[in-house]
This record gives structure tokens, sequence and C-alpha cells, in this order.
């Protein structure tokens, strides 16, 4: 099944804030507290550029493409980009790019739509002149911990931060050509 990745439109903000919620709260990656974060997709997009996953007719399965034809198909999956300022405690400079609140509809787990929407965000990151990518992660997320080291990345406890009172995150980084 061929995966879309393309610029979130405000009308996709409402599924991006019931996947992220969702998928984080039925894992319980989440404390009640930081569920109202989760939900405000206008403030991630106030922050960041989001990205979005779509499955779509046509292709081949796990093209990752950023944008393009058969985009109008339910999100799958979602992220947030950053590549100037700052969206949390992650970025440690201009040279930096960072993404965060990366998911995937569990009914469509271990189909490449993560690995589609990671790779998408290296590409903007290289393409707007950035060295490195960073991210954080959940603790208990290991199926994205194998993800990322498996694209090259690096883990940095140094950085590891926390959010909210109860929420621990950990920092991986990877160098960007």
């Amino acid at each position: 099944m061929p995966v879309v990745v393309e610029p979130a439109q405000p009308t996709d903000f409402p599924a991006i804030a019931d996947l992220t919620v969702t998928t984080y709260t039925s894992q319980g990656w989440a404390p009640p507290d930081y569920q109202e974060k989760l939900a405000d997709v206008a403030g991630r997009a106030a922050q960041a550029e989001l990205l979005v996953a779509r499955l779509a007719g046509g292709g081949d399965a796990g093209d990752g493409g950023d944008g393009g034809d058969g985009g109008d198909g339910a999100v799958v999956g979602s992220v947030a980009l950053v590549l100037d300022g700052a969206f949390g405690e992650v970025i440690d400079g201009p040279h930096e790019a960072a993404f965060r609140m990366l998911v995937v509809d569990s009914a469509v787990r271990g189909r490449g739509i993560g690995e589609a929407l990671v790779r998408a965000c290296l590409r903007r990151a290289v393409h707007a002149g950035k060295t490195a990518m960073v991210l954080s992660t959940d603790p208990r997320m290991h199926t994205a911990h194998r993800l990322y080291e498996r694209l090259g990345f690096t883990r940095l406890p140094e950085r590891d931060w926390s959010p909210v009172p109860g929420t621990d995150l950990m920092v991986y980084r990877r160098d960007l050509p």
C-alpha cells in the first residue's frame, strides 16, 4: 500500500489531534496533564512544520514521497518537524533540526509509514541546510528506537529532558550530509 507524506492542512488538525492523543494514551505514554499539549495541533503548527502520511492508491508501497498524486486518503501518521526556532528542549543551535510527536495509526503499523515520515523529515532538513537531526522519545517506545537506530540515529543521554513532570524523554541525534 503506497504512502504519501505531505504538509498537513488545517483540515487535518482534528485527525492529527485524535491520532496523537489516542496513540499516546492507549500505550500509557501520556499522563493526563500532557494530553492537552498532544491535542494542541494548531499550537504545534505555529512552532513546527506538520507532515502527514496518507495511504493512497497507485505507486509502490512505502515510497515515502513528499507529496504528489494520491494524497487524498485519510491521515495515518503525523510528525512535527522543527527547522527554525525551538519546540521543547531538544534543539542545540541553528544547525540542528528536530522532529517530535511522530505517530502512526495502530491499524497500519509495520508498513513503513513511520520510516517514510522520518525520511521526509531528514530530506527537508538537508534541503534547509541543517547539519544534524535530533528527536526525543519516550523510553518505552522500543519499536521507534529500533527504527531510529536503523536510520543512523545515536543516543545522547546528556540531552534527555522532561516536557512536563513525570514525562521523561530520551534524545537521539543523527548527522546530516
